[in-house]
């Protein structure tokens, strides 16, 4: 039986009739009832007439052997892969019970803690119940002492009334005594002599006691008259008496001071308790000072004197206080003006040179500068003429000038010539200020003048140079014009290998990317891998070098943009977890929380900077720590000083080797290149760098110990919110509808973007100038233009210039450009661009930009009434990725998502506690540990974004209400996610 394809080709043959010779192989299957065979057929037309000739060539043999050969392949590499699998569960199984033994270890060690607070409470309570008791002794000694009082002044009151009935009684003995002087009067005469005396005494005592009431009522009157406080103590230093100024001092009343300690109002209670002892000692003392007790510490100084009874015996003492606070601040003051006044003086006579003249020219004083330059005594200079300094070599005019200005009371300044006593000439820039008295009359004149011989030696010398520096200028022009053509081809030859380079590399790198991410061999990738980190390699070396001829040609601009400084250093830090991990090593970071939280300044140089540094240190670095610090050494009210610092434990440097290590393309030894790589570029742009924006940069380092790297940067205070910079965002396959026109002239290029579209999942268009983009823009509507700078008849400046100046349209535009480290981004958004991107192009920022101009609206569904919640609740899990990852494989799904629902429960606990603790450093690890499986199980970028700003909020320490409540959401999130893959468990299961 004739096969189906031979009559197909021989039905051909025969209908054209023409002769031709033609070779095509296939294989095919010969049947009989029992087992199929195989045949290699091949056929030949005949070139002399239409015939066919067929050759079949049998191969079952082989067929069946190569089919029972693949069978047996797959079957070792399914085992193969299922054995690989199951050491890997193991592994990961291990793991979780690791990080199970940590937790409750840390729960241990939580209780412990807490039993230990709870001990702590108790005992502060136990005090406070003794305080209590204290204090209600206190109040029953008080108590009794207001009842020993009451006492008191019944006791005082009985003695009062018995005093009264004396004095009635005295009265009665009066009056009795009085009736029998009357009735003796007549026969006892002399008696009336000795009843005047007595009454005359009476007298003289009734007015002694009236003259003993004013002395107390006056008394009196100059104690309260005294604005400064005033009391009165006994010998025990207990307050008898005291005037409303001290009532007012203390805010206190007259009941509540007598009797009371007088050094207990003092801070320095020994101290008051001296004075008084000391004005009972001496009688009196003067001006002690002391600190006052008053609410606000009074600085004041007493006067205090005894008071004696009528024996002579010191009984108490006056003292009085006077608020010397402003005195003090004035007297301090004071001192101030004068050590300024010494300080002016000391300066003037170290730089300048002064004299003093009366009115008439005599001089009255001069310094050593004077003395010094004039080569006269003071002995000479002083009383004598101020003409004896004269060198005769001004005008009568200039001398008249002088002396008519500063006798009108004007200040004369001028250059003059003077002579000294050797006859040596000498020149000053003089300055005459006249003294005035009352009526505005000079009687004093100062000068005050400096030596500027030389420069006027120099003036002469330069005059003499004139002809000689004209024709110099002629030739320095020349060779300027000569160096700034050659600067202008350094620069031109930097940008076209720039673009030449970056241009081929872009198609390079992107396709590279491209092929990664298709089905490839271990060794093909392996050798892709190797592609790409050769390119990337490159576009560093481009960029160091395009750096340094920037800054060398002293066209380094650095931006003024406010930023989060904490915030910049945590996402740079980020980039070097993965090579930290794989040299286990450790990375501790230091930041200064004072720093204020948003900065004025340059985050893309300070961020280059820093990468350096800590690119070299990973480098260097193969055991130990890496530790950033972040601290602020000072501030004002315009700027911020902060001082960053990294420091390894790496390989060191030799101390011959250290003050070369910031010159172009040094590295540390001759073998560091060869074991490390790199070009000994970094650390020259790092120092150019910090001091291009004013700062320093040092280094400490010792060989086998390792380096410290410091530079300290000022940046400006803002209050301006920070610029943030577009989320990264990972692939979106549901994100589409979005038109991109391309405007590219390169065909490698113009490839790659449309591949990296495709993969986007957007629609787009490819012309290859401005012109070409302007006509396509005339007949379609786009959301995006990725626009090329370079470019034959339209370049990129002018179609972007053309498009938003004649069409009026606002479309976003962002520029592609191989030249992103010299092209200059004033002009891209003078004409107008909305941003731009570097070739190599990096898919993810491209992606991220793209989105960001987007500005697609997002859907929310809603429920209407009727609708099951329940049924149409958000679900926080897309399980597509994750089928993407494991390619739709049921068991590496069902284990994956088994290890997600180990390890998310023990971190959510772990998260809360430390942030209940106020362990920030537990709290920082616990969501860092999280992130990465956020993404895998399909997690929102949102929700990735939320898990970063808590670990933000713990790297910088910075607590507030919106901690609390991203760690709720967070929380939130993660518990619903483990209940929705619980669900796709169970499924997957059937």
């Amino acid at each position: 039986m004739i096969n189906q394809g031979i009559k197909e080709i021989f039905d051909r043959v025969m209908k054209t009739k023409k002769p031709f010779f033609i070779n095509e192989h296939a294989t095919y299957i010969g049947k009989n009832s029992k087992i199929k065979r195989y045949f290699n057929c091949s056929y030949q037309i005949m070139t002399d007439e239409p015939n066919l000739m067929v050759v079949f060539s049998e191969v079952t043999d082989q067929v069946i052997a190569k089919n029972k050969n693949d069978a047996h392949q797959k079957k070792l590499l399914s085992k193969l892969s299922f054995q690989n699998q199951e050491k890997n569960d193991r592994a990961h199984e291990l793991e979780i019970a690791n990080k199970e033994l940590l937790y409750q270890k840390n729960e241990k060690q939580n209780r412990a803690d807490e039993l230990e607070i709870a001990n702590k409470e108790l005992l502060f309570q136990n005090q406070e119940k003794q305080n209590r008791a204290d204090e209600l002794e206190i109040a029953n000694k008080e108590l009794v002492f207001q009842n020993q009082e009451k006492q008191n002044r019944a006791d005082e009151l009985g003695i009062a009334n018995i005093e009264l009935a004396h004095q009635q009684s005295e009265k009665q003995d009066r009056a009795d005594e009085l009736g029998i002087a009357n009735i003796e009067l007549a026969h006892q005469q002399s008696e009336k002599q000795d009843r005047a005396d007595e009454l005359e005494i009476a007298n003289i005592e009734l007015d002694f006691q009236i003259n003993l009431a004013q002395q107390q009522a006056y008394s009196r009157s100059l104690i309260e008259a005294s604005h400064d406080p005033l009391v009165t103590i006994n010998t025990e230093g207990k307050i008898m008496d005291m005037n409303l100024a001290t009532l007012k001092v203390t805010d206190k009343s007259r009941e509540q001071l007598l009797h009371t300690e007088f050094c207990m109002y003092f801070t320095d209670k020994e101290k008051a308790k001296k004075v008084y002892q000391e004005v009972f000692e001496k009688g009196s003392v003067s001006n002690f000072p002391l600190v006052m007790k008053d609410g606000k510490l009074t600085d004041v100084l007493f006067n205090g004197s005894v008071f004696k009874d009528e024996n002579d015996v010191v009984i108490g003492a006056v003292v009085v206080a006077r608020d010397v606070s402003e005195q003090k601040k004035a007297e301090a003051k004071l001192l101030q003006s004068l050590r300024e006044i010494t300080d002016y003086k000391l300066a003037l006579d170290a730089s300048t040179i002064v004299d003093i003249t009366d009115k008439n020219g005599k001089i009255l004083f001069v310094n050593d500068n004077y003395i010094k330059i004039s080569k006269y005594s003071f002995e000479e200079l002083v009383g004598g003429n101020h003409q004896m300094v004269n060198s005769t070599f001004h005008p009568k005019e200039f001398m008249s000038n002088l002396w008519e200005k500063i006798s009108k009371g004007k200040v004369w300044q001028d250059e003059i010539r003077n002579k000294a006593k050797d006859g040596s000439l000498y020149w000053l820039n003089m300055t005459i200020v006249p003294f005035l008295d009352d009526k505005g009359i000079p009687y004093q004149y100062v000068a005050i003048s400096i030596d500027i011989t030389k420069q006027k030696l120099l003036e002469q010398e330069l005059t003499e140079a004139k002809v000689f520096a004209e024709l110099a200028t002629t030739i320095a022009e020349d060779s300027q014009h000569n160096a700034e053509e050659a600067v202008k081809s350094k620069q031109q030859f930097l940008s076209n290998m720039s673009h030449e380079i970056r241009t081929p590399m872009n198609a390079i790198i992107g396709f590279t990317k491209v092929v990664l991410k298709t089905e490839l061999t271990a060794k093909q990738k392996e050798y892709l891998m190797a592609i790409k980190m050769s390119g990337d390699a490159l576009i560093v070396l481009i960029n160091d070098i395009l750096d340094l001829a920037k800054v060398d040609s002293g066209k380094m601009t650095f931006e003024k943009t406010p930023f989060k400084l904490a915030l910049s250093i945590t996402s740079m830090l980020h980039l070097f977890e993965t090579k930290i991990q794989e040299k286990n090593l450790e990375l501790i970071t230091k930041y200064d929380t004072n720093i204020p939280e948003v900065l004025l300044g340059d985050p893309i140089r300070l961020n280059q900077i820093i990468l350096n540094l800590v690119s070299n240190a990973v480098k260097f670095t193969n055991v130990g720590t890496i530790t950033v610090t972040i601290k602020m050494l000072s501030q004002d009210d315009e700027k911020v000083t902060v001082k960053f610092s990294v420091q390894d434990t790496g390989i060191g440097i030799k101390a011959t080797k250290v003050g070369k290590i910031f010159e172009n393309f040094q590295q540390a030894t001759n073998t560091t290149s060869r074991l490390y790589g790199g070009t000994g570029l970094g650390l020259a742009i790092v120092k150019q760098l910090v001091e291009a924006q004013g700062g320093i940069i040092e280094i400490d380092s010792k060989l086998g110990q390792g380096s410290t790297f410091s530079f300290v940067l000022d940046f400006k205070k803002t209050t301006i919110d920070a610029v943030h910079e577009p989320e990264i965002l990972e692939l979106d396959s549901e994100i589409k509808n979005i038109k991109i026109l391309v405007v590219e002239d390169m065909e490698l290029n113009q490839l790659l973007m449309k591949t990296l579209l495709d993969d986007f999942g957007f629609e787009c268009d490819i012309t290859a100038n401005g012109k070409l983009a302007i006509e396509k823009l005339k007949t379609k509507t786009y959301d995006i233009i990725l626009m090329d700078l370079q470019m034959p008849e339209m370049n990129g400046f002018e179609a972007t210039e053309y498009i938003r100046k004649k069409m009026k349209s606002q479309i976003p535009i962002i520029a592609l450009t191989a030249d992103v480290n010299t092209v200059d981004v004033e002009k891209c958004k003078a004409v107008g661009m909305n941003d731009y991107i570097a070739k190599p192009v990096d898919e993810r920022l491209l992606y991220s930009k793209l989105i960001a101009f987007s500005k697609k609206p997002v859907v929310i569904i809603k429920h209407t009434k009727g609708e099951n919640p329940a049924k149409d609740a958000i679900k926080y899990v897309d399980m597509s990725y994750l089928k993407k990852l494991t390619k739709s494989d049921p068991k590496l799904m069902s284990k994956m998502i088994n290890a997600y629902l180990a390890q998310t429960p023990p971190l959510i606990l772990a998260m809360k506690k430390s942030l209940k603790d106020k362990d920030w450093k537990m709290l920082q690890s616990a969501v860092h540990k999280m992130i990465p499986s956020l993404s895998i199980i399909g997690l929102s970028p949102k929700i990735q974004g939320i898990a970063k700003r808590i670990q933000e909020y713990a790297f910088t320490i910075e607590i507030s209400v919106e901690i609390h409540k991203l760690v709720l959401e967070l929380e939130t999130v993660c518990t619903q996610s483990c209940q929705e893959l619980q669900i796709e468990l169970n499924n997957l299961k059937k």
